[in-house]
């Protein structure tokens, strides 16, 4: 049935039309008809963040736990420039984030109005897609098309942004048929495969039969791809050991005995040492990026490559390529699991584990990140989803803790966004209300948006926060101790009390300085119904080990202190 309505309402309409249920944003001038017509949609829960920022952050958690676009709104100018960040972290991760922005009213556009910004200039290089929308007749087609952009394929975020004048204009509206743009398939393969698909993956069988030393590399792709059990049936059908990536992690289930851990500039020393000794690597939806690779001159250098992605730019952008195969990760690894032969890898698996070494940080004090995650897996046994924020913290929690369900870690990889887990884990929380949320941080990372805990106050979120206190930005200061002779420049960060801040919000909250405090400390955390906050006192100079330094390739890490010498 054909209506008239608004440009403002018309947005609300395409919203409930693709089934949203929560959006995240901040009301402002350009913006305002939006928010003036979003109480006649009671079904659209509107969250008050309090910095623009987190509702970028807010969408993406909610897009990645959820399966669904995740949605944000801003105003012009500032409001829209402070999307930009969330933006990017998306768009590095290949999240399918929705940003609503308003803008100057047409006639004002070029002309240095109050709060204008060519927002969608800015955001060019770090949307899969964006839109001026200049006339309200084309803002439902624009708004169904960036909905279907933001999902279909290799994920990501789209920005549409609607002068204010738009939103004002009344036009003609009509639902959406069955044939919208919005029913694409998302999960196509891409007809720029450099070969037809079933003679790629007959190719991929024959590799793997005839390697030695095989590895399945497993990255965020196969979370996209849904294609948890078909890698799982892969692995234990040719028996070839797995390696996740950080954005891997919860792919594959750490208890699995092929299961090897992560990947990269902190992965463990016998990962690595199986990256460089192996013949075959079949890399899963990653990039091989910078922090998995290394030195890329020097990576993986006796391993054929096989690369399956869903963005055929991916392949072969950063290491040499064997073959490529471009397509859905799911459909790619089930038909490559009925092309592939049984065979086992056992002695490959215990050369392996025969590379393992005993784990090298050192702490002083007993209040150590093994205690305090091992802890946290504690209480919460598997129901947990964990978001972590960027830092040492961040290798401790992918390092250590061990998850078994797929889609249980939230991170920002390809980004590294300090300030991520707090509001990104509202996100998952609205998107997995049944289940604990806990957004691990440092106290750098968490004093960039800790204002969110008044947000989570306000609507009842009930996310569960946990802060490494080291009094220093840690990672920053590891390399300042390893690289720049122990110069520690502007990495000394001061802290408020966290517990008389957790007061101050109206939440509960506890500082933990004795690994003897965690159990009982953590165990009255999880029952609390509503937020809680817990400051962990750790050692300022506590290190992530191993580290491959900046330059290096994976044979050449860093296991342990560096030795002292006289006059330290």
């Amino acid at each position: 049935m054909t209506e008239v309505l608004t440009g403002a309402q018309i947005l609300c309409r395409v919203l409930l039309e693709e089934g949203v249920e929560v959006i995240w944003g901040y009301p402002g001038g350009a913006i305002m008809p939006f928010y003036h017509a979003l109480p006649d949609h009671p079904r659209l829960r509107h969250v008050l963040v309090r910095h623009e920022q987190a509702a970028a952050h807010a969408a993406d958690g909610y897009a990645r736990a959820s399966g669904r676009i995740g949605v944000c709104v801003a105003t012009s100018g500032p409001g829209a420039t402070n999307l930009v960040t969330g933006l990017a972290t998306a768009h590095m991760d290949s999240s399918p984030v929705v940003a609503i922005t308003g803008q100057v009213a047409r006639p004002m556009i070029g002309r240095d109005a109050f709060q204008e910004t060519d927002v969608i200039g800015i955001t060019l290089p770090i949307t899969k897609h964006n839109c001026l929308v200049r006339d309200v007749t084309e803002l439902a087609q624009r708004a169904r098309e960036a909905i279907a952009v933001a999902r279909e394929g290799r994920p990501g975020p789209v920005l549409l942004d609607v002068p204010k004048d738009v939103q004002n204009q009344r036009a003609s509206y009509e639902p959406a048929g069955p044939e919208s743009v919005l029913r694409r398939v998302r999960s196509v393969p891409s007809p720029l495969s450099p070969r037809p698909l079933a003679e790629a993956v007959a190719e991929a069988a024959r590799l793997i039969a005839a390697a030695e030393r095989p590895l399945l590399m497993v990255g965020h792709g196969v979370i996209l791809g849904d294609a948890y059990e078909a890698v799982r049936r892969l692995a234990e059908r040719t028996g070839i050991p797995v390696i996740t990536t950080l954005l891997g992690i919860s792919a594959f289930p750490e208890s699995h005995p092929l299961h090897l851990g992560m990947p990269g500039m902190h992965g463990e020393v016998h990962v690595n040492r199986a990256i460089q000794h192996a013949d075959l690597i079949v890399g899963i939806g990653l990039r091989f990026d910078d922090r998995v690779t290394g030195n890329t001159t020097g990576f993986a250098p006796r391993a054929k490559i096989v690369h399956v992605d869903l963005d055929v730019s991916e392949i072969g952008k950063n290491v040499p390529t064997t073959l490529g195969i471009v397509g859905d990760a799911h459909q790619v690894v089930t038909e490559l699991l009925a092309a592939v032969a049984p065979r086992d890898c056992i002695a490959w698996l215990e050369e392996i584990h025969s590379y393992a070494r005993p784990r090298q940080e050192r702490y002083r004090g007993d209040l150590s990140p093994e205690h305090i995650i091992a802890a946290i897996h504690d209480v919460t046994r598997d129901r947990c989803t964990i978001v972590t924020d960027v830092g040492q913290h961040q290798m401790w929690v992918a390092k250590l803790y061990p998850y078994q369900r797929p889609n249980t870690h939230i991170t920002s990889g390809g980004l590294g966004t300090m300030g991520f887990a707090v509001p990104a884990a509202m996100g998952v929380q609205l998107a997995r209300p049944h289940g604990p949320v806990w957004a691990i941080s440092g106290d750098g990372g968490f004093q960039m948006n800790l204002q969110e805990i008044a947000t989570m106050v306000q609507e009842k979120i009930p996310v569960k926060m946990a802060v490494f206190n080291n009094g220093y930005l840690g990672m920053v200061r590891q390399w300042q101790q390893f690289f720049h002779g122990r110069r520690y420049s502007a990495t000394p960060i001061w802290s408020p009390d966290y517990v008389k801040l957790a007061e101050a919000y109206g939440i509960a909250g506890w500082r933990v300085e004795r690994a003897s405090e965690l159990e009982a400390v953590l165990a009255q955390a999880a029952a609390e119904p509503g937020p809680a906050l817990v400051e962990f006192v750790i050692e300022q100079e506590a290190n992530v080990f191993p580290m491959i330094p900046p330059g290096a390739t994976l044979s050449e890490p860093i296991e342990a202190e560096p030795v002292a010498t006289a006059g330290d």
